[in-house]
């Protein structure tokens, strides 16, 4: 018997954008997923994450803050919604009306039930690829958040924080977060 090789169909720019507006999609590497919402957990860590960001980026004059929904634009069969993603002043031309069009300079992802080997495989691999400088990946169920750092276009562990850490960012430079004000009980 001859074995039957199915082809999978792979996916553009143009196939994400016409996808359901009320509903979220990530296309990576051709592929088109759903994005199921957030749980609250995710968004009071996201909340908290963006807010201190945020003000330290203002009152440093460093750039801008963004957050999912938020298109980055990777390339035709890359595009991603980061949770959080920082793009220093001198890179906001990237900014454009629809999307962010390029890496970002640092971007933050929050793991969920569904996300995991989304976000701790593939779109590590993806921001790596396409010259992410900073990738955090935050843990909920651990109360850790882990920081990647870009080194001859591979991610390098820079450092694994926990609940009773102050996180330090490279590439936010003075930055720091004490990770017992982002985690609930």
């Amino acid at each position: 018997m001859v074995p039957v090789i199915i082809e999978k169909k792979k996916y553009t720019y143009e196939d994400y954008l016409k996808t359901p507006e009320d509903k979220r999609y990530e296309l990576i590497n051709g592929e088109l997923t759903m994005t199921p919402s957030p749980v609250p957990e995710h968004q009071l860590i996201s909340v908290e994450l963006l807010f201190r960001l945020k003000k330290f980026t203002i009152e440093n004059n460093l750039g801008t803050v963004m957050h999912a929904p938020c298109d980055v634009y990777l390339d035709n069969e890359n595009v991603v919604q980061p949770d959080i993603l920082f793009i220093s002043k001198d890179r906001l031309g990237i900014i454009g009306e629809k999307n962010i069009q390029g890496a970002p300079d640092l971007v933050i992802e929050i793991i969920s039930e569904h996300s995991v080997y989304r976000d701790m495989v593939q779109k590590k691999k993806l921001y790596a690829r396409f010259g992410v400088k900073e990738y955090w990946i935050v843990i909920p169920d651990e109360k850790e958040i882990e920081v990647y750092i870009l080194k001859d276009n591979i991610y390098q562990l820079y450092q694994t924080y926990s609940k009773t850490d102050t996180l330090e960012s490279l590439a936010l430079k003075g930055l720091k977060i004490v990770l017992k004000e982002i985690f609930s009980e």
